[in-house]
């Protein structure tokens, strides 16, 4: 079983636990008319998808309920380093 740190409860816990919440440091629109149909689109649906590290936001659902952000190594499924919402995104490996 995955095992996976939470960084508000300080501890690891069974992936059981926890929600994938999609991509990580994804930028809202500051005004929303003004945004063209192809931004909308690329805002809500295209997300990137790399070999490697990527930076999601997870859930601890059955915990203690908070989002956090996560590097994780897409190959082999191994998370690098899990840290609070809002924290900027640590550079690691391959990531962006």
């Amino acid at each position: 079983m995955l095992l996976i740190r939470c960084p508000y409860c300080e501890e690891e816990r069974p992936e059981t636990e926890f929600r994938h919440a999609g991509e990580a440091h994804i930028a809202r629109p500051a005004d929303w008319s003004t945004v063209t149909d192809a931004d909308f689109e690329a805002f809500f649906f295209l997300r990137a998808n790399p070999k490697g590290v990527a930076y999601e936001r997870w859930r601890h659902i059955h915990g203690c309920a908070r989002f956090f952000n996560a590097a994780r190594d897409t190959v082999s499924d191994k998370f690098i380093v899990t840290y609070k919402a809002g924290e900027k995104k640590p550079v690691v490996g391959s990531g962006k």
